[in-house]
């Protein structure tokens, strides 16, 4: 190396990691980047792309499975998994690919080790071959990640998986069980269901997906007893076993797990989907003054700033949506203050979620019992998918748009405080809604823009139309 000093050394090459390190230098800053895996991180190796390429798997499944209701017909119907494995991987490989091309381009100086920081901003970096190089920065970026939550009885090996494994198993079990009802859960349960799996999902909470809106919520689940998902919810796991006689796919293969009152059920495949925690083991060296909270995240201000001075953290080894696109924001948010530029910070009560489960789901802001319990009064809006033009051309009708608004003494919508939507391509849709949120808009100033027609978007509109008093189709 040329030079063990930097303006900024970052620790981590995961969206926040990489994010941070790309922002500052484009600012002209000279940065440093320590991964020790593989740039991308969880999101780009063992979470977002490879989950939302195997959906998209599902997809095509589905497609072909209702070809016959277009007139389109294709036979015979088959899934090769290690296709679908190779498709998956090769799209990895071209993402990590043209992301180290990006930060090569931008000069940025990346160490493949595990890094660890200690006092005066030094960073230790020890590579897999042991050896040892000491950096320092004028100023530091934690951004080490997470890891996947396991449960007492549940590690990892055999039929028990975590969202690491999932993308790795060799076959479509042909039962699953997915233990977490959550964001994540759901997209595995939806997956692996499409792909003609017997699913149960067991979640400890009265509901699944529990911070969405109800009324989301029941669309989903409505959608998943179609596809034959048995959901069980308010029970918790209390261990599994090995069945003697196998699940379908084996003797001796399948797994039985135990849960909520003497209940079980059998399978070959158990994923464990009950949240990730911020991965912090070893990469704080005594002498700094950098924090951790109860639940093991660094702590930070509102600005990423640790109590360590020049030194910031963000994304998931913080306290805060445990998601891409606000790791890429919590990054820019501390760049821009390194450089005494005073960001906005980010409002994790109003960043864009997506679930990319078929049916999808996708919101920003209060949902409706929310914003009632943040002392709101509040005045809601739904439509259906099943009315939308587009949906009904594209055959894919479940699901709703749900507007809530502070009610106006007439009854009318005023300022828009949460935008969720349940359905097809969801997750593309959203846009309009968070901006709408994000700068308090009010129902009568969106009720102006234009929709396309026909269009899923329409039904966002319709939707926000509608709390003006008068509406067209609804």
């Amino acid at each position: 190396m040329d030079t063990t000093h930097f303006d900024l050394v970052v620790i981590g090459g995961g969206p926040g990691g990489y994010a941070a390190a790309l922002y500052a230098a484009s600012a002209g800053l000279q940065v440093a980047m320590v991964e020790r895996d593989t740039v991308g991180g969880t999101c780009l190796n063992r979470g977002c792309i490879p989950a939302k390429e195997l959906l998209e798997t599902a997809a095509v499944v589905r497609t072909v499975k209702h070809a016959g209701d277009f007139g389109v017909v294709v036979e015979p119907k088959a899934l090769d998994w290690t296709v679908t494995q190779g498709r998956k991987q090769a799209v990895i490989d071209k993402l990590v690919g043209g992301l180290g091309q990006l930060l090569k381009g931008r000069k940025v100086t990346v160490l493949n080790g595990t890094g660890t920081l200690g006092p005066s901003r030094t960073v230790e970096v020890v590579a897999a071959t042991g050896e040892r190089v000491t950096l320092t920065g004028d100023a530091v970026v934690l951004a080490s990640g997470s890891v996947p939550r396991t449960i007492p009885g549940f590690e990892p090996g055999g039929a028990v998986v975590t969202s690491d494994e999932f993308f790795h198993i060799p076959q479509v079990p042909y039962r699953a069980v997915v233990i977490g009802g959550g964001a994540i859960g759901c997209e595995f349960a939806s997956t692996l269901a499409d792909l003609g799996s017997q699913v149960t999902i067991l979640e400890a909470l009265p509901k699944i997906l529990p911070g969405c809106d109800d009324d989301v919520t029941r669309v989903v689940q409505q959608a998943f007893k179609k596809k034959g998902i048995d959901i069980r919810t308010g029970v918790a796991v209390t261990g599994h076993r090995r069945s003697p006689t196998g699940a379908g796919t084996g003797a001796g293969t399948g797994t039985v797990v135990e849960f909520g009152e003497g209940e079980e059920v059998e399978c070959d495949l158990v994923v464990v989907s009950v949240g990730r925690r911020p991965l912090t083991e070893g990469l704080l060296r005594p002498g700094t003054l950098v924090g951790t909270g109860p639940r093991g995240h660094i702590e930070v201000d509102a600005t990423c700033r640790t109590a360590e001075p020049g030194v910031w953290a963000v994304g998931d080894v913080i306290d805060s949506p445990q998601l891409a696109h606000v790791a890429f924001a919590e990054a820019i948010v501390a760049i821009k203050d390194l450089l005494g530029e005073d960001p906005a910070p980010v409002d994790d009560g109003k960043v864009p979620w997506a679930i990319y489960c078929h049916p999808e789901v996708a919101f920003a802001g209060y949902s409706e019992a929310a914003a009632k319990e943040a002392g709101y009064d509040v005045v809601t809006s739904r439509h259906r998918f099943a009315g939308n033009s587009r949906a009904q051309i594209l055959g894919e009708t479940d699901g709703l748009v749900k507007i809530i608004a502070e009610r106006n003494e007439d009854g009318t919508g005023g300022r828009i405080l949460g935008v969720h939507m349940v359905g097809p391509w969801v997750t593309e849709q959203l846009s309009g809604g968070y901006l709408a949120v994000n700068w308090e808009a009010t129902v009568d100033e969106v009720a102006e823009f234009l929709q396309p027609h026909p269009s899923l978007t329409e039904l966002f509109g319709e939707s926000v139309l509608a709390l003006t008093g008068r509406s067209l189709h609804g």
